[in-house]
């Protein structure tokens, strides 16, 4: 396998993305193609790459690498911030797309000659798919806990895993590259359903802007807690520090 062809793992501000050389130095004057030239890559605690950007945006400038071309969600509303992250890796050719279009509710419009293929917006047009309905869970199971002055010392949740339950293309669709199907790994079974993907971050926020940007609404939610200080025998356990409730939670999106 030749050095471009190397598998590397990226943590950028939190989010983690799965990708090859090649496609980071697919501009070779940028700042990602650099850090390889030269070198330079500081890495974390696992031993992936870190670099200290928006991890969310930076699923659209990987995208831009690997297909040369931008796709965006509709009513997408962060272009500035988009600009900013590319002026930073120093890729001239998104910063010219970003500079001769404007985006208005999603849809690309150029106020300069722009060529086609160079700006895509997920707007349906002519000839191009339509976006798929359908249906995705998320569900995650965690703690949270009260401290020894009770509601006054209430500790933040806790999350283990957010779980992806729909349509395995859907699913992929949505979340891309955040998503990991290792509990689950495609058999050869084009249209099939999952209940054991999960995320590569537990950001529950992040996930939901990841929805809402693809135009998935909130439809429903349950919720289900237990309080870990009892056993079996429902006899107080001995706790000073705090008494933790464990708890799972379903969010029902849906896109129709």
């Amino acid at each position: 396998m030749s050095e471009g062809d190397s598998i590397v793992e990226l943590n950028v501000g939190g989010v983690y993305y799965t990708t090859t050389v090649k496609t980071l130095c697919n501009e070779s004057n940028s700042l990602l193609s650099q850090m390889f030239e030269l070198n330079t890559k500081p890495k974390d605690s696992k031993d992936r790459i870190f670099i200290d950007r928006d991890g969310l945006l930076f699923r659209y400038i990987l995208d831009f690498l690997r297909n040369k071309q931008l796709v965006l969600p509709e009513n997408f509303s962060e272009k500035k911030r988009l600009k900013c992250e590319a002026e930073y890796f120093k890729l001239s050719n998104l910063i010219k797309i970003l500079n001769e279009s404007d985006i208005v509710n999603g849809h690309a419009v150029n106020s300069l000659s722009l060529k086609p293929e160079r700006l895509i917006s997920s707007a349906p047009v002519a000839g191009r798919k339509k976006l798929e309905n359908g249906c995705i869970i998320v569900g995650y199971r965690g703690t949270f806990s009260n401290g020894r002055e009770g509601l006054n010392d209430v500790k933040f949740r806790k999350i283990s895993r957010i779980l992806v339950c729909g349509r395995v293309q859907l699913c992929r669709d949505v979340f891309g590259d955040t998503l990991n199907e290792s509990r689950d790994p495609d058999h050869g079974v084009s249209d099939r359903y999952t209940s054991r993907f999960f995320l590569k971050h537990t950001f529950l926020e992040q996930a939901f802007d990841t929805l809402v940007e693809c135009n998935f609404q909130l439809v429903s939610a349950a919720a289900t807690g237990a309080n870990g200080s009892y056993d079996k025998d429902n006899k107080a356990l001995i706790d000073n520090e705090e008494n933790k409730w464990l708890h799972y939670n379903e969010f029902v999106f849906v896109r129709a």
